[in-house]
């Protein structure tokens, strides 16, 4: 069973290859998304959401795994997200988002249809299910309501009971068994990377993890019996290899060597966390990657490279994209301005109402950080992002002209009145959210003019590069197609770049290639400014 969407639409579809090689759509319709849940613990049934009866709703359903023949386990009529099934089928976990920092959990009763709110509260406080035990005898779930960053608490089904599990100085973003129950894993969110802590039995006794190259242990699972685990390792210098480990022998083994041969992993670099203070003092972490051969007789580009969201993160962990640009000699600061998730729930929200101001005085302020390095030009640095790192981008050019030499948005939003009018109609649970954090084009018309990028493209003089999937939708197409037309208005240098077959986000290798080739031509020739090309910094090493 797989899943796609059709050239970027989002509107995904769950599919059965058969042995014959013939494929069958098990969740058919027009203008439907259908997403996987889980399978049932006897392999007999899965379970799966899907938005036909209402396009802003997500109804689950249980199907055969024999025939796909289906049934409705709960109707969703008020923007329920599906968190978790517990084992025994009785129990459904729901989370419910009021804002972006403030959300809570229902509890379904499938038996005796009865929903009930596990999380009253007052405040903004973020409660989130992360999974039910084996036993079906209690819901583990996440929640900030005590401190900066979320722990993992517990609901006894039984008597009603609230128990703390685990905490961290950092956030707990999931926690899950293996199949027998034996073994949980918990991923925490440690600055900047994820770390993973594994316990086992009915005491949670640690488990030390075998030693492994350097980098992140993701996508862990473990074998039916539990007496073998895989998993991947991300490091900055190597993208994802799986990896297999036998709990009796303890040996680890490497199955896969995914970085090209033709890459010599020496030529890579290795990421830093970075803090600089902002324009208020507020300090600002970042991920960053230093060229080889950069020094203060030998002067680099860089650029501020802006994540989606807004609440998203830059982590650590092997980036083509990034490791492409810094081999041909640009140093690249991931900042992670307020408003990102993964430092706290303050950071988190303090870009609420704020977006086109704060967040984006942070962004010059990591300019002056990298000009005060010593070996940054400081007249070639620009700025780039994708999604809300787009709108960023756009939001650098317009309203503070005079920072960046040059801005890349890929997908970007340049007009908030419209993206938040045109958004997908399964973003209705959030539709709150957004509004609240970004602005209601009623009520905040006036604001959201005021920032959005489209209004003031007037002010855009540094040379700009949009890349646009034309199924994009969330950021649509117009988009793209009304900033570039109004910036060329100014005689300035625009690049626009358009992949017919793509969303939001590039999925297909060619055209991730011909992306990335694209923007290291426009930087060689506007940040650059060589006129010639680049070549890989890595190739005049000695």
């Amino acid at each position: 069973m797989f899943t796609h969407d059709k050239g970027g639409d989002e509107n995904n579809h769950l599919y059965v290859r058969n042995e014959d090689g013939s494929e069958k759509d098990i969740t058919p319709g027009e203008k439907l998304k259908a997403n996987f849940m889980e399978w049932s613990e006897d392999g007999m049934a899965f379970f799966a959401t899907t938005n036909e009866r209402d396009p802003k709703y997500f109804d689950l359903y249980r199907y055969s795994a024999k025939d796909y023949a289906r049934e409705l386990v709960f109707k969703n009529e008020a923007g329920y997200e599906v968190a978790g099934i517990s084992r025994d089928q009785r129990w459904i976990a729901l989370d419910k988002p009021n804002t972006t920092a403030d959300s809570n959990i229902y509890l379904y009763d499938v038996n005796n249809k009865v929903l009930k709110h596990l999380t009253p509260h007052m405040g903004s406080i973020s409660y989130s299910a992360a999974t039910f035990d084996p036993k079906s005898q209690r819901l583990l779930f996440t929640t900030n309501e005590n401190g900066e960053f979320a722990a993992l608490r517990s609901y006894e089904l039984a008597s009603g009971n609230f128990k703390d599990v685990e905490k961290a100085d950092w956030d707990i973003v999931f926690t899950y068994y293996s199949k027998d129950g034996r073994f949980r894993v918990t991923g925490v969110n440690e600055d900047g990377s994820t770390a993973i802590r594994l316990v086992e039995g009915q005491n949670e006794e640690t488990v030390k993890l075998p030693k492994l190259p350097k980098g992140e242990i993701r996508g862990l699972r473990f074998s039916g019996k539990g007496s073998r685990m895989a998993f991947y390792v991300n490091g900055d210098q190597s993208p994802s290899n799986l990896f297999v480990y036998d709990f009796k022998s303890r040996q680890v083994k490497q199955l896969t060597q995914s970085l090209n041969k033709e890459i010599d992993p020496a030529d890579l670099v290795d990421a830093q966390v970075v803090r600089f203070k902002s324009f208020d003092g507020m300090v600002v972490p970042s991920i960053y990657y230093k060229p080889h051969g950069a020094a203060a007789g030998a002067k680099v580009p860089a650029l501020v490279y802006v994540h989606g969201g807004p609440g998203g993160q830059t982590k650590r962990g092997y980036s083509a994209q990034i490791q492409y640009l810094v081999n041909h000699g640009y140093a690249v600061l991931g900042i992670n301005n307020r408003g990102s998730s993964g430092y706290g729930k303050t950071f988190y929200t303090a870009d609420d109402r704020k977006h086109g101001r704060e967040p984006l005085w942070d962004c010059v302020e990591a300019k002056t950080y990298l000009a005060s390095l010593g070996y940054i030009d400081p007249d070639r640095i620009g700025i780039m992002g994708g999604s809300y790192g787009g709108y960023m981008t756009l939001a650098a050019l317009a309203f503070r002209p005079e920072a960046f030499k040059v801005g890349i948005d890929i997908f970007g939003v340049s007009n908030w009145l419209r993206t938040l009018e045109s958004i997908p109609p399964y973003w209705e649970s959030f539709r709150k959210a957004l509004y609240e954090e970004i602005g209601d084009p009623v009520a905040d018309k006036d604001f959201l003019i005021a920032t959005s990028p489209l209004f003031h493209a007037k002010e855009i003089r540094a040379p700009l590069m949009v890349i646009q999937g034309a199924n994009d939708p969330r950021v649509i197409k117009p988009e793209s197609d009304e900033i570039v037309d109004a910036v060329k208005k100014n005689g300035v240098p625009v690049e626009y770049v358009v992949f017919a077959d793509e969303g939001h986000g590039f999925s297909k290798k060619k055209n991730q290639i011909e992306a990335n080739r694209k923007i290291l031509e426009f930087l060689d020739a506007h940040l650059k400014g060589n006129g010639g090309g680049s070549k890989p910094v890595a190739l005049a090493r000695p």
